[in-house]
Protein backbone atom coordinates (compact mmCIF):
# COMPACT_ATOMS: atom_id res chain seq x y z
CA UNK A 1 0.00 0.00 0.00
CA UNK A 2 2.64 2.10 0.98
CA UNK A 3 3.88 1.78 -2.61
CA UNK A 4 0.81 3.34 -4.19
CA UNK A 5 0.78 6.20 -6.09
CA UNK A 6 -3.20 6.53 -5.24
CA UNK A 7 -2.35 6.28 -1.23
CA UNK A 8 0.02 9.21 -1.32
CA UNK A 9 -1.80 10.53 -3.28
CA UNK A 10 -4.65 10.58 -0.79
CA UNK A 11 -2.34 11.21 1.73
CA UNK A 12 -1.38 14.74 -0.19
CA UNK A 13 -4.23 16.14 -0.34
CA UNK A 14 -5.37 15.62 3.37
CA UNK A 15 -2.02 17.51 3.60
CA UNK A 16 -3.25 20.24 1.68
CA UNK A 17 -6.57 20.48 3.78
CA UNK A 18 -4.65 20.45 7.24
CA UNK A 19 -2.17 23.52 5.75
CA UNK A 20 -5.45 25.22 4.56
CA UNK A 21 -6.83 25.40 8.21
CA UNK A 22 -3.78 27.60 9.05
CA UNK A 23 -5.56 30.53 7.50
CA UNK A 24 -9.30 29.50 8.12
CA UNK A 25 -8.30 29.71 11.41
CA UNK A 26 -6.64 33.16 11.10
CA UNK A 27 -9.82 34.02 9.31
CA UNK A 28 -11.80 33.27 12.15
CA UNK A 29 -9.42 35.11 14.76
CA UNK A 30 -10.07 38.37 12.49
CA UNK A 31 -14.13 38.01 11.95
CA UNK A 32 -13.84 38.21 16.49
CA UNK A 33 -12.16 41.00 16.03
CA UNK A 34 -13.86 43.01 13.42
CA UNK A 35 -16.95 41.91 15.47
CA UNK A 36 -15.41 43.46 18.57
CA UNK A 37 -15.59 46.68 17.20
CA UNK A 38 -18.64 46.67 16.35
CA UNK A 39 -19.34 45.96 19.48
CA UNK A 40 -17.17 49.24 20.85
CA UNK A 41 -19.78 50.81 19.35
CA UNK A 42 -22.57 50.03 21.25
CA UNK A 43 -20.41 50.86 23.89
CA UNK A 44 -19.82 54.29 23.12
CA UNK A 45 -23.53 55.03 22.05
CA UNK A 46 -24.26 54.14 25.43
CA UNK A 47 -21.87 55.74 27.41
CA UNK A 48 -22.13 59.15 25.54
CA UNK A 49 -26.40 58.46 25.50
CA UNK A 50 -27.73 56.31 28.04
CA UNK A 51 -27.93 52.34 28.63
CA UNK A 52 -30.82 50.13 29.21
CA UNK A 53 -33.43 51.08 30.71
CA UNK A 54 -35.34 49.63 33.59
CA UNK A 55 -38.83 51.37 34.36
CA UNK A 56 -39.96 51.15 38.29
CA UNK A 57 -42.84 52.85 38.65
CA UNK A 58 -44.98 54.62 39.44
CA UNK A 59 -45.56 53.99 43.37
CA UNK A 60 -46.22 56.43 46.41
CA UNK A 61 -43.57 56.20 49.13
CA UNK A 62 -45.07 56.96 52.82
CA UNK A 63 -42.63 57.54 55.58
CA UNK A 64 -43.66 55.54 58.77
CA UNK A 65 -42.00 56.52 62.15
CA UNK A 66 -43.16 53.79 64.58
CA UNK A 67 -43.09 53.64 68.33
CA UNK A 68 -42.07 49.91 69.22
CA UNK A 69 -42.87 49.42 73.46
CA UNK A 70 -40.65 46.76 74.69
CA UNK A 71 -40.29 45.45 78.20
CA UNK A 72 -36.62 45.42 79.04
CA UNK A 73 -33.99 45.08 82.45
CA UNK A 74 -30.48 45.88 82.98
CA UNK A 75 -30.11 42.53 85.15
CA UNK A 76 -31.81 39.39 86.52
CA UNK A 77 -32.12 41.37 90.18
CA UNK A 78 -34.01 44.35 88.24
CA UNK A 79 -37.64 44.71 87.56
CA UNK A 80 -38.40 44.82 83.88
CA UNK A 81 -39.07 48.51 82.49
CA UNK A 82 -41.27 49.52 79.67
CA UNK A 83 -38.31 51.43 76.85
CA UNK A 84 -39.72 53.06 73.97
CA UNK A 85 -37.79 53.07 70.63
CA UNK A 86 -38.98 54.92 67.47
CA UNK A 87 -37.91 53.77 64.07
CA UNK A 88 -38.61 55.07 60.79
CA UNK A 89 -39.28 52.97 57.42
CA UNK A 90 -40.65 53.73 54.13
CA UNK A 91 -44.18 51.72 53.39
CA UNK A 92 -44.77 51.78 49.74
CA UNK A 93 -48.30 51.90 48.02
CA UNK A 94 -48.64 50.22 44.86
CA UNK A 95 -51.10 51.03 42.28
CA UNK A 96 -54.27 49.19 41.58
CA UNK A 97 -53.84 49.20 38.24
CA UNK A 98 -51.08 50.57 36.11
CA UNK A 99 -51.69 51.32 32.09
CA UNK A 100 -48.31 52.09 30.41
CA UNK A 101 -48.74 52.99 26.50
CA UNK A 102 -45.49 53.44 24.38
CA UNK A 103 -44.33 54.87 21.02
CA UNK A 104 -40.73 53.82 19.86
CA UNK A 105 -38.26 55.62 17.38
CA UNK A 106 -35.22 53.70 16.81
CA UNK A 107 -32.09 55.97 15.68
CA UNK A 108 -28.77 54.30 13.54
CA UNK A 109 -25.97 56.24 14.42
CA UNK A 110 -22.56 55.43 12.70
CA UNK A 111 -19.33 55.84 13.99
CA UNK A 112 -16.69 55.59 11.27
CA UNK A 113 -17.97 52.19 8.99
CA UNK A 114 -19.94 50.85 11.89
CA UNK A 115 -23.45 51.90 13.35
CA UNK A 116 -25.22 51.17 16.39
CA UNK A 117 -29.04 52.23 17.65
CA UNK A 118 -30.42 54.56 19.96
CA UNK A 119 -34.30 54.12 20.88
CA UNK A 120 -36.68 56.94 21.49
CA UNK A 121 -39.98 56.41 23.68
CA UNK A 122 -42.58 58.38 23.93
CA UNK A 123 -44.50 57.25 27.05
CA UNK A 124 -48.01 57.73 28.70
CA UNK A 125 -48.75 56.10 32.19
CA UNK A 126 -52.29 56.01 33.83
CA UNK A 127 -52.18 54.67 37.34
CA UNK A 128 -55.18 54.19 40.28
CA UNK A 129 -54.33 53.66 43.52
CA UNK A 130 -57.02 52.19 45.89
CA UNK A 131 -56.64 53.33 49.39
CA UNK A 132 -58.31 50.36 50.37
CA UNK A 133 -54.83 48.71 49.79
CA UNK A 134 -52.83 50.73 52.32
CA UNK A 135 -52.52 48.53 55.54
CA UNK A 136 -51.29 51.51 57.38
CA UNK A 137 -52.88 54.38 59.89
CA UNK A 138 -51.76 56.73 61.83
CA UNK A 139 -52.11 56.60 65.56
CA UNK A 140 -50.91 57.65 69.02
CA UNK A 141 -48.14 55.03 67.94
CA UNK A 142 -47.51 55.63 63.98
CA UNK A 143 -46.92 59.22 62.45
CA UNK A 144 -46.69 59.22 58.86
CA UNK A 145 -44.50 61.33 57.06
CA UNK A 146 -44.57 63.17 53.62
CA UNK A 147 -45.46 60.75 50.99
CA UNK A 148 -43.91 61.54 47.64
CA UNK A 149 -44.08 59.96 43.96
CA UNK A 150 -41.35 57.65 43.05
CA UNK A 151 -40.62 56.73 38.86
CA UNK A 152 -37.15 54.84 38.93
CA UNK A 153 -34.90 54.59 36.21
CA UNK A 154 -31.61 52.52 35.10
CA UNK A 155 -30.49 55.79 33.66
CA UNK A 156 -31.50 58.93 34.19
CA UNK A 157 -29.58 60.85 31.25
CA UNK A 158 -32.38 58.78 29.40
CA UNK A 159 -35.08 61.09 30.78
CA UNK A 160 -36.39 63.91 28.25
CA UNK A 161 -39.22 66.22 28.55
CA UNK A 162 -41.60 65.71 30.87
CA UNK A 163 -45.12 67.12 29.34
CA UNK A 164 -47.85 65.79 31.65
CA UNK A 165 -47.59 64.93 35.66
CA UNK A 166 -50.81 64.64 37.34
CA UNK A 167 -52.45 63.71 40.47
CA UNK A 168 -56.56 63.73 40.68
CA UNK A 169 -56.16 66.50 37.71
CA UNK A 170 -53.73 69.01 39.59
CA UNK A 171 -50.06 69.31 38.53
CA UNK A 172 -47.26 67.93 40.56
CA UNK A 173 -43.81 69.33 40.47
CA UNK A 174 -41.08 66.74 39.56
CA UNK A 175 -37.97 66.88 41.56
CA UNK A 176 -34.78 64.99 40.47
CA UNK A 177 -33.55 61.89 42.15
CA UNK A 178 -35.89 59.20 43.68
CA UNK A 179 -35.79 60.67 47.47
CA UNK A 180 -35.07 57.21 48.39
CA UNK A 181 -32.20 56.10 50.57
CA UNK A 182 -30.50 54.17 47.73
CA UNK A 183 -28.58 54.97 44.16
CA UNK A 184 -31.50 54.66 42.16
CA UNK A 185 -31.91 56.78 39.65
CA UNK A 186 -35.03 58.59 39.05
CA UNK A 187 -37.46 61.54 39.68
CA UNK A 188 -40.10 62.17 42.40
CA UNK A 189 -43.07 63.82 43.19
CA UNK A 190 -43.76 65.13 46.26
CA UNK A 191 -47.64 64.83 47.48
CA UNK A 192 -48.41 67.34 50.67
CA UNK A 193 -50.56 67.60 51.55
CA UNK A 194 -52.75 64.40 49.88
CA UNK A 195 -55.34 62.66 51.28
CA UNK A 196 -54.24 59.09 51.52
CA UNK A 197 -57.78 57.70 52.40
CA UNK A 198 -59.46 58.57 48.84
CA UNK A 199 -58.68 57.33 45.48
CA UNK A 200 -55.75 58.73 43.61
CA UNK A 201 -55.59 58.98 39.69
CA UNK A 202 -52.23 60.35 38.66
CA UNK A 203 -51.29 60.45 34.58
CA UNK A 204 -47.87 61.15 33.34
CA UNK A 205 -46.43 61.24 29.72
CA UNK A 206 -42.84 61.77 28.87
CA UNK A 207 -39.91 60.56 26.67
CA UNK A 208 -37.31 58.24 27.02
CA UNK A 209 -34.08 57.33 25.29
CA UNK A 210 -31.95 54.65 25.78
CA UNK A 211 -29.99 51.43 24.09
CA UNK A 212 -30.49 47.55 24.25
CA UNK A 213 -33.23 46.87 26.53
CA UNK A 214 -36.66 48.73 27.23
CA UNK A 215 -38.38 46.91 30.50
CA UNK A 216 -41.40 47.92 32.80
CA UNK A 217 -41.56 46.49 36.25
CA UNK A 218 -45.61 45.82 35.97
CA UNK A 219 -46.13 46.70 40.06
CA UNK A 220 -50.47 47.48 39.27
CA UNK A 221 -52.34 44.61 40.83
CA UNK A 222 -52.94 44.31 37.18
CA UNK A 223 -50.69 45.52 34.70
CA UNK A 224 -50.82 46.03 31.08
CA UNK A 225 -48.20 47.54 28.42
CA UNK A 226 -48.74 48.38 24.56
CA UNK A 227 -45.63 49.75 22.70
CA UNK A 228 -45.77 50.29 19.26
CA UNK A 229 -42.49 50.52 17.27
CA UNK A 230 -40.47 51.00 13.59
CA UNK A 231 -37.89 48.44 14.58
CA UNK A 232 -38.57 45.03 12.76
CA UNK A 233 -36.56 43.51 14.63
CA UNK A 234 -37.79 43.46 18.03
CA UNK A 235 -36.11 41.11 21.03
CA UNK A 236 -39.08 40.13 23.36
CA UNK A 237 -37.88 38.46 25.98
CA UNK A 238 -37.63 39.11 30.52
CA UNK A 239 -40.07 37.27 32.47
CA UNK A 240 -43.08 37.98 30.54
CA UNK A 241 -43.62 37.19 26.83
CA UNK A 242 -46.71 39.67 25.31
CA UNK A 243 -49.65 38.17 25.02
CA UNK A 244 -50.59 39.65 21.56
CA UNK A 245 -48.06 40.71 18.75
CA UNK A 246 -47.59 42.12 15.25
CA UNK A 247 -44.24 42.27 13.32
CA UNK A 248 -43.63 43.38 10.23
CA UNK A 249 -41.01 44.97 7.90
CA UNK A 250 -42.49 48.00 9.00
CA UNK A 251 -42.00 47.75 12.75
CA UNK A 252 -43.73 45.95 15.15
CA UNK A 253 -47.12 46.06 18.00
CA UNK A 254 -46.98 44.52 21.56
CA UNK A 255 -49.59 43.99 24.29
CA UNK A 256 -48.25 42.49 27.47
CA UNK A 257 -50.64 41.89 30.59
CA UNK A 258 -49.99 40.77 34.13
CA UNK A 259 -51.37 40.64 38.19
CA UNK A 260 -49.72 40.05 41.05
CA UNK A 261 -51.29 36.63 41.04
CA UNK A 262 -48.74 35.93 38.64
CA UNK A 263 -45.61 38.01 39.51
CA UNK A 264 -46.43 38.49 43.48
CA UNK A 265 -44.65 42.04 43.74
CA UNK A 266 -47.00 43.22 45.97
CA UNK A 267 -45.18 40.92 48.67
CA UNK A 268 -41.80 41.59 47.39
CA UNK A 269 -42.37 45.50 47.61
CA UNK A 270 -42.99 44.91 51.50
CA UNK A 271 -39.86 43.46 51.99
CA UNK A 272 -36.91 45.75 53.73
CA UNK A 273 -35.16 47.17 50.65
CA UNK A 274 -36.81 46.20 47.95
CA UNK A 275 -35.98 49.20 46.46
CA UNK A 276 -32.20 49.08 47.11
CA UNK A 277 -29.62 49.42 44.34
CA UNK A 278 -29.20 45.34 43.72
CA UNK A 279 -32.41 44.05 44.38
CA UNK A 280 -34.14 45.93 41.98
CA UNK A 281 -32.78 45.13 38.77
CA UNK A 282 -33.59 41.48 40.16
CA UNK A 283 -37.92 42.39 39.99
CA UNK A 284 -39.80 40.62 36.80
CA UNK A 285 -40.62 42.96 34.21
CA UNK A 286 -41.87 43.58 30.38
CA UNK A 287 -39.55 43.26 28.41
CA UNK A 288 -38.47 44.24 24.69
CA UNK A 289 -34.88 44.54 22.92
CA UNK A 290 -33.70 46.32 19.55
CA UNK A 291 -32.20 43.28 19.06
CA UNK A 292 -29.45 43.26 15.57
CA UNK A 293 -30.05 39.86 13.21
CA UNK A 294 -27.45 37.98 12.26
CA UNK A 295 -24.88 40.76 10.91
CA UNK A 296 -21.80 40.69 8.49
CA UNK A 297 -19.81 39.10 11.17
CA UNK A 298 -21.91 36.30 11.80
CA UNK A 299 -22.84 35.55 8.60
CA UNK A 300 -19.39 35.34 7.39
CA UNK A 301 -18.35 33.07 10.81
CA UNK A 302 -20.89 30.54 9.60
CA UNK A 303 -19.57 30.39 6.33
CA UNK A 304 -16.08 30.11 7.18
CA UNK A 305 -17.60 27.18 8.95
CA UNK A 306 -18.64 25.27 6.07
CA UNK A 307 -15.15 26.11 3.99
CA UNK A 308 -13.76 22.80 4.38
CA UNK A 309 -17.12 21.17 3.28
CA UNK A 310 -16.43 23.69 -0.23
CA UNK A 311 -12.86 22.77 0.19
CA UNK A 312 -13.58 19.12 0.01
CA UNK A 313 -16.05 18.82 -2.46
CA UNK A 314 -13.90 20.83 -4.71
CA UNK A 315 -11.00 18.60 -4.21
CA UNK A 316 -12.91 15.62 -4.98
CA UNK A 317 -13.74 17.19 -7.85
CA UNK A 318 -10.66 17.27 -8.93
CA UNK A 319 -10.06 13.81 -8.09
CA UNK A 320 -12.67 12.46 -9.71
CA UNK A 321 -11.84 14.31 -12.96
CA UNK A 322 -8.03 12.74 -12.29
CA UNK A 323 -9.20 9.41 -11.97
CA UNK A 324 -11.48 9.15 -15.16
CA UNK A 325 -8.90 11.24 -17.41
CA UNK A 326 -5.45 11.06 -18.31
CA UNK A 327 -4.70 14.32 -16.84
CA UNK A 328 -3.24 14.90 -13.72
CA UNK A 329 -2.81 17.88 -11.12
CA UNK A 330 0.39 18.85 -9.13
CA UNK A 331 -0.06 18.98 -5.14
CA UNK A 332 1.10 22.66 -5.78
CA UNK A 333 -2.53 23.46 -8.02
CA UNK A 334 -3.94 21.21 -5.38
CA UNK A 335 -2.66 23.84 -2.87
CA UNK A 336 -3.36 27.05 -4.86
CA UNK A 337 -7.07 26.36 -5.62
CA UNK A 338 -8.01 25.60 -1.74
CA UNK A 339 -5.70 29.19 -0.83
CA UNK A 340 -8.48 30.70 -3.66
CA UNK A 341 -11.18 29.39 -2.04
CA UNK A 342 -10.00 30.95 1.17
CA UNK A 343 -9.31 34.06 -0.20
CA UNK A 344 -12.96 34.24 -1.00
CA UNK A 345 -13.98 34.82 2.60
CA UNK A 346 -11.55 37.41 3.07
CA UNK A 347 -13.04 38.97 0.41
CA UNK A 348 -16.27 38.31 1.49
CA UNK A 349 -15.45 40.04 5.16
CA UNK A 350 -13.59 42.73 3.40
CA UNK A 351 -16.97 43.49 1.05
CA UNK A 352 -19.66 43.08 3.74
CA UNK A 353 -18.48 45.98 5.65
CA UNK A 354 -19.48 48.66 2.85
CA UNK A 355 -22.02 47.26 0.97
CA UNK A 356 -23.73 44.48 3.07
CA UNK A 357 -23.74 40.68 3.59
CA UNK A 358 -25.71 39.29 0.25
CA UNK A 359 -23.88 41.99 -2.55
CA UNK A 360 -20.34 40.69 -1.09
CA UNK A 361 -21.32 37.20 -1.56
CA UNK A 362 -22.31 37.58 -4.53
CA UNK A 363 -18.99 39.67 -6.17
CA UNK A 364 -16.75 37.10 -4.06
CA UNK A 365 -18.47 34.15 -6.01
CA UNK A 366 -18.39 35.86 -9.15
CA UNK A 367 -14.15 36.78 -8.68
CA UNK A 368 -13.76 33.27 -7.12
CA UNK A 369 -15.19 31.84 -9.79
CA UNK A 370 -13.18 34.11 -12.49
CA UNK A 371 -10.00 33.54 -10.87
CA UNK A 372 -10.44 29.52 -10.45
CA UNK A 373 -11.74 29.55 -14.30
CA UNK A 374 -8.80 31.46 -15.61
CA UNK A 375 -6.74 29.41 -14.08
CA UNK A 376 -8.13 26.13 -14.34
CA UNK A 377 -7.82 26.32 -18.33
CA UNK A 378 -4.34 27.13 -17.73
CA UNK A 379 -3.85 23.78 -15.71
CA UNK A 380 -6.14 21.40 -17.44
CA UNK A 381 -5.46 22.87 -20.97
CA UNK A 382 -9.13 23.18 -21.74
CA UNK A 383 -11.79 26.09 -21.68
CA UNK A 384 -14.32 23.91 -21.68
CA UNK A 385 -12.99 22.00 -18.41
CA UNK A 386 -12.23 25.62 -16.23
CA UNK A 387 -15.48 26.75 -17.31
CA UNK A 388 -17.53 23.54 -15.98
CA UNK A 389 -15.18 24.06 -12.67
CA UNK A 390 -16.09 27.54 -12.56
CA UNK A 391 -19.97 26.96 -12.92
CA UNK A 392 -19.54 24.06 -10.47
CA UNK A 393 -18.01 26.62 -7.80
CA UNK A 394 -21.15 28.59 -8.76
CA UNK A 395 -23.56 26.57 -7.81
CA UNK A 396 -21.41 25.21 -4.43
CA UNK A 397 -21.70 28.76 -3.53
CA UNK A 398 -24.88 29.20 -4.22
CA UNK A 399 -25.80 25.89 -1.80
CA UNK A 400 -23.98 27.45 0.98
CA UNK A 401 -25.81 30.51 0.49
CA UNK A 402 -29.29 28.66 1.03
CA UNK A 403 -27.53 27.20 3.90
CA UNK A 404 -26.83 30.28 5.49
CA UNK A 405 -30.30 31.67 5.29
CA UNK A 406 -32.43 28.75 6.07
CA UNK A 407 -31.15 28.00 9.79
CA UNK A 408 -33.65 25.54 10.14
CA UNK A 409 -33.10 23.39 7.36
CA UNK A 410 -29.47 23.62 7.20
CA UNK A 411 -28.64 20.38 8.78
CA UNK A 412 -31.12 18.78 5.52
CA UNK A 413 -29.34 20.83 2.89
CA UNK A 414 -26.10 19.69 4.08
CA UNK A 415 -27.53 16.47 3.97
CA UNK A 416 -28.83 16.61 0.66
CA UNK A 417 -25.27 17.88 -1.03
CA UNK A 418 -23.22 15.33 0.57
CA UNK A 419 -25.23 12.91 -0.61
CA UNK A 420 -25.90 13.83 -4.09
CA UNK A 421 -21.83 14.44 -3.78
CA UNK A 422 -21.19 11.02 -3.18
CA UNK A 423 -23.92 9.69 -5.10
CA UNK A 424 -22.18 11.70 -8.40
CA UNK A 425 -18.90 10.00 -7.37
CA UNK A 426 -19.96 6.48 -7.00
CA UNK A 427 -21.51 6.60 -10.20
CA UNK A 428 -19.22 7.98 -12.35
CA UNK A 429 -16.21 5.61 -10.97
CA UNK A 430 -18.22 2.71 -10.56
CA UNK A 431 -16.52 0.96 -13.96
CA UNK A 432 -13.36 2.96 -12.75
CA UNK A 433 -10.34 -0.10 -12.04
CA UNK A 434 -8.88 1.27 -8.82
CA UNK A 435 -6.13 -1.50 -8.69
CA UNK A 436 -5.00 -0.59 -11.93
CA UNK A 437 -5.09 3.24 -11.03
CA UNK A 438 -2.92 2.31 -7.74
CA UNK A 439 -0.21 0.53 -10.07
CA UNK A 440 -0.24 -1.90 -6.73
CA UNK A 441 -1.85 -5.04 -7.07
CA UNK A 442 -0.95 -6.81 -10.99
CA UNK A 443 -3.69 -8.42 -12.57
CA UNK A 444 -3.62 -12.22 -12.70
CA UNK A 445 -4.58 -13.73 -16.48
CA UNK A 446 -7.72 -15.04 -17.00
CA UNK A 447 -8.46 -18.49 -19.07
CA UNK A 448 -9.90 -18.13 -22.49
CA UNK A 449 -13.45 -19.28 -22.78
CA UNK A 450 -12.71 -22.52 -24.78
CA UNK A 451 -10.13 -23.38 -21.77
CA UNK A 452 -12.03 -22.86 -18.96
CA UNK A 453 -13.98 -25.89 -19.18
CA UNK A 454 -11.44 -28.52 -20.06
CA UNK A 455 -10.29 -30.38 -17.08
CA UNK A 456 -7.06 -32.35 -19.06
CA UNK A 457 -4.55 -30.91 -21.40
Amino acid sequence: MLKSPLFWKMVTLVGCLCVLLIPLTLLSGLIGERANYRNDVTDTLRQSSAGRQKLIGPLIAIPVTETVVSLEKANDNEAPKEVRRKQSYLRFWLPESLMVNGKQQVETRKIGIYDGQIWHNDIEINAEFDPKRLDIKPDENVSLGEPFLVLALSDSRGIGQLRTTRLNGETLSVEPGTGLASDLQGVHMPLSPVNLQQSLKLSMAFSLSGTGDFSVVPLGRNSEMTLNGDWPHPGFMGDFLPEKRTVSASGFQAHWQSSWFANNLDSKMRAAGALSTSKSWELPAFSVNIATPADQYQLTDRAVKYAILLIVLTYLAFFVFESLTARQMHPMQYLLVGLSLVMFYLVLLALSEHTGFTIAWGIASLLGALLNGVYLQGVLKSWRAGMSFSIALLVLDAVMWGLLNSEDNALLLGTGVLFIALSAVMVLTRRLDWYALSGSVKKIPQPADDEELRIWK
